[in-house]
């Protein structure tokens, strides 16, 4: 079958009977939620938890009205949740393919460094250096995740493994080509526009970048036969094969995807901090699984949207900010973010398991019928 295998073939896929029966009442489960009078995104995992961020949004502004609820305030916050940002675009498609990337934060570093050396190399200050490191930035990046989504989709390695030994790898390599010691030497052109650059009186450029990712990375997943074959990869492989899918390839492009947002991240960085900043991204890769998966992308894959993304991103950076200004510890944030990502997979379950059984997958009248029986 040719590549240009239509939508309602893939959907048959995912949720048909050659999906098997748990797909075909998970099917019976959506149809049913589509026809409730409640509209679907209220039920949907990423609206509950942009709820939650909202609460903690005005917690903080009745703690601190005078420091919290203010307009830089939040352009801070925005513009230090843009380069996760940028990372989480990658993950939530590999997340939805039931996959898993440890590496980015160490790809962002190797890309960083490379891309600094080359700089450095050349010399100079003006948009032409920068352009090439930007573009070998990317290169780098880009070379990791094919490798990533070689060794998932033909060796057979899983993902887990092969990340876990990308993250050691780049990082190892990272630091032995700079001798462990930050490269400091950054183009005066990176950090004035991208780094601290505005437009528009006030709008940081890093994340207007961030946000024309985020926007690209929504209509891809939502609106295209790209994203249409991410789901149905993640939901059902065997299926997504019958129908013509070349799983093996999507695997590739969606590794090699998110490798290449990790090198366009690690430019972002050096041009935000003026160093390659070796040991600052430890927690990088971890932070922005957590946020996927508590935006409410599906670790078994199959389901996930970029907005749920967007808010799983907000809500640590926003406690980070709130527990600073309110003079709580900040090492409360991580406590909070924890308990958030239990719930998020909590949340995940139920509804999983409620689709299966043909039931309504509302987290709501799970917590109803349980008391009820009780």
């Amino acid at each position: 079958m040719s590549d240009d295998v239509r939508e309602d073939d893939i959907k048959k896929a995912e949720f048909g009977p050659e999906a098997g029966p748990e797909t075909t009442s998970i099917n019976m489960a959506v149809e049913r939620e589509n026809r409730s009078r409640v509209p679907r995104i209220f039920k949907a995992q990423a609206f509950q938890i942009f709820i939650v961020l909202i609460i903690i949004v005005i917690i903080f502004s009745i703690m601190a009205p005078s420091t919290f609820a203010q307009l830089s305030n939040l352009r801070l916050v925005v513009q230090n949740a843009s380069i996760l940002g940028v990372l989480g675009v990658g993950m939530t498609f590999i997340i939805i393919t039931s996959g898993i990337d440890l590496s980015v934060g160490s790809v962002l570093v190797f890309s960083g460094v490379v891309s600094a050396i080359v700089m450095r190399a050349i010399g100079g200050d003006g948009w032409g250096v920068a352009t090439i490191g930007i573009l070998v930035a990317i290169a780098s990046g880009l070379a990791w995740g094919i490798f990533n989504g070689l060794l998932i989709s033909k060796a057979k390695v899983p993902p887990l493994i092969v990340t876990l030994g990308s993250l050691g790898m780049a990082l190892g390599l990272a630091q032995i080509i700079t001798g462990g010691v930050d490269i400091r030497q950054v183009p005066s052109v990176l950090t004035t526009t991208i780094g601290y650059g505005n437009i528009l009186g006030g709008i940081p450029i890093i994340s207007v970048i961030a946000l024309v990712v985020i926007l690209i990375g929504a209509f891809v997943l939502h609106k295209t036969k790209f994203g249409l074959y991410t789901y149905a990869v993640g939901s059902s492989e065997e299926a997504a094969r019958r129908v013509g899918v070349k799983v093996d390839a999507h695997l590739i492009k969606v590794y090699a995807m998110s490798g290449a947002l990790a090198g366009l991240a690690g430019i972002l960085s050096l041009s935000q901090f003026s160093t390659t900043a070796i040991a600052g991204q430890s927690q990088t890769n971890l932070n922005v699984i957590a946020a996927v998966v508590i935006g409410g992308t599906s670790l078994f894959g199959g389901y996930g949207t970029i907005f749920g993304t967007v808010v799983g991103l907000f809500i640590p950076a926003v406690l980070q900010n709130g527990f600073v200004i309110t003079g709580v510890q900040p090492f409360w944030q991580q406590v909070a973010v924890g308990a958030v990502l239990i719930a998020a997979v909590y949340v995940d379950q139920v509804r999983r398991a409620s689709a299966a059984r043909g039931a309504s997958t509302s987290l709501w009248r799970h917590f109803f019928a349980r008391r009820k029986n009780n």
